[in-house]
């Protein structure tokens, strides 16, 4: 079966980090460090300090993609000192037979309204690129008056769309990480370390 991807819009619908003191991982789990809670809240603090020179005088609509981003925004937000609105928007995939094909839409709810603001798009992990990049085409042809992204982890291995990266906590090509926001099978997301889940 051919998969192909389809970006559409439905009503209602878009389709188309303080102190943190470092925790113990759990027993029994086979995780490694890749990125200590110290390590994590200086690099925060670092790219906090370059939005807030890029966006002096301005209001920032931070709209954070959900799940992976909430411990990074969260940490990320309190850092900022431009006026800042806070949204969140959940990326969906559905697969619709057509024909002899599939068509992948890419659904993310709610709806924000972007026109004549400056958007500050927050992801905790980037692989491929492509829901990313799909949801800064679309809010620009909203009339959004300008895009950029944070990201906490930028897969640079997986990469198959050249989506602009313009804050980047850190680059790897480590695989099945979790920890501070990231999660496998939900679980992880408390830690305050970012690690590599060994198979």
């Amino acid at each position: 079966m051919k998969i192909v991807s389809s970006f559409m819009r439905k009503k209602g619908k878009h389709v188309r980090r303080r102190k943190v003191v470092s925790k113990p991982l759990p027993s029994g789990n086979h995780l490694r460090v890749i990125f200590d809670s110290g390590r994590i809240r200086r690099r925060v603090q670092e790219l906090a300090r370059q939005i807030n020179r890029d966006y002096a005088g301005k209001t920032v609509h931070v709209v954070g993609i959900l799940g992976n981003c909430f411990l990074f925004m969260a940490d990320l937000v309190r850092l900022l000192r431009p006026t800042v609105v806070c949204h969140f928007v959940k990326a969906e995939m559905h697969d619709q037979p057509s024909g002899d094909s599939s068509v992948r839409e890419i659904v993310f709810t709610p709806r924000v309204d972007v026109a004549d603001k400056d958007i500050l798009l927050v992801e905790g992990i980037v692989q491929t690129g492509v829901t990313l990049d799909h949801l800064v085409q679309m809010m620009l042809a909203q009339k959004a008056r300008s895009v950029r992204t944070a990201l906490l982890i930028e897969k640079t291995d997986e990469r198959k769309v050249d989506v602009p990266t313009d804050y980047v906590g850190f680059k790897t090509t480590s695989k099945f990480l979790v920890g501070y926001g990231l999660g496998y099978q939900e679980k992880y997301r408390n830690l305050p370390s970012v690690a590599a889940l060994a198979n």
